[in-house]
């Protein structure tokens, strides 16, 4: 067989074995806001956790940027 004829037949057996998913539920949007929301914050805390070990956190500085003399 050539790979042309394996792929269709890979596609035409996933086709006749695939489960029918029902219409959108209300819980279904909830998953995925909270998988979002999961997503966000743990990403935030990787980049956090990753500029900390790297010496040097995340911090807003309360002071003016200083002006750069001489240009």
């Amino acid at each position: 067989m050539s790979i042309l004829e394996i792929a269709l037949a890979s596609q035409i057996w996933a086709r006749r074995h695939e489960k029918r998913r029902p219409a959108f539920d209300e819980s279904d949007g909830l998953k995925i806001l909270s998988r979002t929301a999961f997503a966000i914050v743990g990403f935030t805390l990787l980049i956090a956790g990753l500029n900390a070990a790297a010496g040097r956190p995340q911090v807003v500085d309360q002071h003016a940027a200083p002006v750069v003399a001489g240009r």
